[in-house]
């Protein structure tokens, strides 16, 4: 038989098939819809000698990036199942992995940054099927007044001059006339196929406080608009406040502190955390416009992870509880030196220096809030906060809430025994921390 290398595609259906029946539909759609290409990638003389092939999975550069840390995921998911299916055929070693598709694009320089229709459309589909009031508690009419000078856009109704009394008539008078979402259809309106800062500006007046006063909702808004938007490089920034409540607008933004903030959203996903999702959506909107309140918020997310993680191990904390106090009782919580390493008393103390310097880190950098940002006199030559100080400020604090997550859950996990009675269990638990109330 012939190596799978020379035909994929077979092996290919049946690790979908493996994966459909798995429900991991993620990794079904990447194999549906990417372009298979086998590469020998090198080659091992060990035991007769084994050929490394790599089935590179040739993605669009758009999918590619809307996939961030998930990739790795899904490769693994893939590359397990692929090593399963081809083993009985091969002796050679076959790993998986997902990488952007490279096509030829002559006039890619001269570009513009226009949203794509596909993200425009995925932005109105979310909203379809949440069933999202585009016009939040004002009026359409009242709402589209804000963006558009309908007196002077034309009426399709031959007894109304212009779009405002043709609007009224037909969702005010009579709404049974047009469905609920009849904005994104109209062409006078240009939200999917016209300039982007018009249909940008149509997403922030949604979240605008005067239209929709609720700020978890107007926050759950921006963070599905970001979502799509960041991978073509936009994005709803926080400019100001108004009654309390953020006003956005739209902005183009760098990609640095991307891979940090993403890992955040996973480690709050797996927490259940949806404060510590409001933060990240903060710190992520301030990395580059307010590098202060990037470090400040980094700070808060330490802060509300260690109480997550301890508040769920059943450990009892005080209000007056700092950084510091929170972090010596999460290291202590979670023990995170295992027993029977050499030198084990040691190797404990370095580890706690290490998250304690980790912490402070973050601690340190929000007291140059005081030192350099607002509310004093400077002279010419001052220099404030930059975005790389916030991106330092990120990444410590997103790689100590990936760390102590990631034991967390390791130890709730070892303490779900399979098949075991629960005396049994019991007797076997006295390595991990107890719950208290």
């Amino acid at each position: 038989m012939s190596e799978p290398a020379e035909d994929i595609e077979p092996f290919l259906a049946t690790v979908a098939e493996l994966l459909a029946a798995e429900g991991m539909n993620p990794a079904v759609e990447i194999l549906r819809t990417s372009e298979p290409r086998a590469v020998q990638t090198g080659y091992d003389n060990w035991n007769g000698g084994t050929t490394l092939w790599t089935i590179f999975l040739e993605v669009t550069p758009v999918v590619f990036g809307q996939l961030g840390d998930r990739r790795t995921i899904i490769e693994e998911q893939i590359d397990k199942r692929l090593k399963a299916v081809v083993g009985k055929h091969s002796t050679d070693w076959y790993n998986v992995e997902i990488t952007p598709l490279v096509q030829a694009r002559p006039n890619w320089r001269a570009e513009s940054s226009e949203l794509s229709e596909a993200t425009r459309r995925n932005i109105i589909d979310g909203l379809r099927i949440e069933g999202t009031a585009w016009a939040g508690q004002l009026g359409e009419v009242e709402f589209l007044e804000r963006i558009f000078d309908l007196r002077t856009l034309p009426s399709t109704d031959n007894r109304f001059p212009d779009a405002a009394g043709d609007i009224w008539q037909h969702r005010v008078n009579n709404p049974q006339d047009w469905s609920d979402d009849w904005i994104f259809g109209d062409r006078r309106f240009g939200l999917v196929g016209g300039p982007t800062d018009t249909f940008l500006r149509f997403l922030c007046e949604m979240v605008h406080p005067v239209v929709r006063p609720d700020r978890n909702e107007a926050l759950k808004l921006v963070q599905h608009f970001n979502d799509q938007l960041r991978p073509q490089g936009w994005g709803l920034i926080e400019e100001e406040k108004i009654a309390g409540r953020p006003r956005y607008v739209a902005q183009q933004i760098r990609m640095e502190g991307g891979r940090a903030v993403s890992r955040a959203r996973t480690v709050a996903d797996a927490l259940d955390a949806g404060w510590m999702q409001k933060e990240i959506e903060r710190l992520e909107n301030a990395i580059e416009r307010d590098p202060a309140l990037a470090i400040g918020t980094a700070k808060d997310l330490v802060e509300s992870c260690c109480k997550t993680i301890l508040l769920k191990r059943g450990v009892a904390i005080s209000k007056a509880d700092t950084l510091p106090d929170l972090t010596k009782a999460l290291v202590k919580e979670l023990k995170l030196v295992p027993a029977g390493i050499s030198d084990e008393a040691k190797g404990a103390e370095t580890v706690r220096l290490v998250l304690r310097n980790l912490s402070s880190l973050t601690h340190y950098l929000a007291e140059l809030r005081g030192l350099y940002g607002s509310g004093h006199g400077r002279d010419g030559r001052h220099r404030g906060l930059e975005p790389r100080h916030a991106r330092l400020a990120v990444g410590a604090a997103v790689a100590f809430i990936d760390f102590v997550t990631d034991t967390h859950h390791k130890h709730a996990a070892a303490v779900m025994l399979p098949e075991k009675s629960a005396d049994t269990q019991v007797g076997q638990r006295s390595g991990t921390p107890e719950v208290r109330s």
